[in-house]
């Protein structure tokens, strides 16, 4: 088995320079054509997604003359080591991810990595490759946003590590996996006030923080893609299971299904939706400050019959799988498009 870890470089362009790892796996090729026993190559090295699969796996085929999983073996094990701690980060590693291209490869790392108390993730090469990105992203994002609280900070007369230190400190939330899962864009009546409220106090004193005042933009790049997703699939008639921002509540303000729902209506398409929440809040007096006020001629478009919403559907936006949705969501049909909010993933059933 051999390891590659060469370091990768950046063009002038920002785009990546592989051209190092190419000419090494040249060279692993050639030495694999010549020899009779299995032998496999681990790339270490950071590299795009599909980088692997698509590229060093060519490579290796030209000059060996074979197959994965039959002249050679190939897979990526992305190293998360830091410099000036590298031994100790690789005896003690937060995990091990291996992308796999064949599965003896994949079984050989496994064994290599045995004698490290470590999580293993055995995952597509494309996974691999990107978790490597995601890391070093999510750590420079930390380093800017904790800059960004600090220059706020100082804005307010406070001590910025004194505001991060009290942030740290909830590890339920903040220092969590929570809210850190792919799905569709933030809402309700919070966090989009709170970080333009913010974002518009610092602008006014002059104080420039871009990543903080870019969150909403990107924000609404997450809604703006499903609506492109859902007007590219040519339904006329738009089923949605849920329309509040999360389950198990009536309200409605700044819920970014109800943007995508407008967006939709305004697109020319037939929309409704099923959300028991909603309906119930409706009844109340308050509610309507939370639902109607929200978004015009909600009693046109909320329907209280599930099943009949299945029938009239073409596509099914799934916004919730609670417990309330689970005899609609039982009802979808091979004829259905679906659009899954909660998984980030367009799917069609069969």
């Amino acid at each position: 088995m051999t390891f590659v870890c060469i370091g990768t470089l950046r063009l002038a362009d920002g785009s990546q320079d592989i051209s190092a790892v190419e000419g090494v796996i040249q060279h692993i090729g050639k030495a694999i054509a010549g020899k009779a026993a299995f032998h496999s190559v681990v790339i270490r090295s950071t590299v795009l997604p599909g980088m692997t699969r698509g590229h060093v796996l060519k490579l290796l085929e030209r000059e060996t003359g074979g197959q994965a999983g039959e002249a050679f073996g190939l897979a990526i094990n992305p190293e998360f080591t830091r410099e000036g701690s590298a031994v100790a980060d690789f005896r003690a590693p937060s995990r091990i991810v291996v992308g796999e291209i064949d599965a003896l490869t994949a079984d050989r790392l496994v064994s290599i990595y045995s004698g490290i108390d470590a999580s293993v993730f055995r995952a597509s090469a494309e996974a691999a490759e990107l978790a490597k990105y995601a890391d070093n992203s999510w750590h420079a994002l930390k380093v800017v946003f904790a800059n960004e609280i600090d220059a706020i900070a100082r804005l307010a007369g406070v001590d910025g590590h004194d505001v991060m230190d009290i942030f740290c400190a909830d590890d339920l939330l903040n220092i969590s996996p929570a809210y850190l899962k792919p799905g569709f864009a933030f809402g309700g009546p919070c966090l989009p006030k709170d970080v333009e409220t913010l974002t518009s106090w610092c602008q006014s004193n002059g104080l420039d923080i871009p990543v903080l005042a870019h969150i909403t933009e990107s924000n609404d790049h997450v809604i703006a893609r499903v609506n492109a997703d859902i007007l590219r699939e040519g339904c006329s008639r738009v089923a949605f299971l849920g329309l509040s921002f999360k389950a198990g509540v009536c309200d409605l303000r700044a819920s970014p299904i109800v943007t995508l729902a407008r967006r939709l209506i305004g697109a020319g398409l037939s929309v409704r939706a099923f959300d028991p929440d909603v309906s119930r809040g409706r009844s109340l007096t308050t509610g309507r400050d939370y639902t109607d006020d929200a978004f015009d001629d909600l009693g046109d478009l909320l329907v209280d019959d599930p099943d009949g919403l299945m029938d009239w559907g073409e596509m099914i936006v799934v916004a919730s799988r609670a417990d309330q949705y689970g005899s609609a969501l039982s009802k979808i049909e091979s004829r259905h498009a679906v659009i899954d909010l909660t998984t980030s993933r367009s799917r069609r059933f069969s």
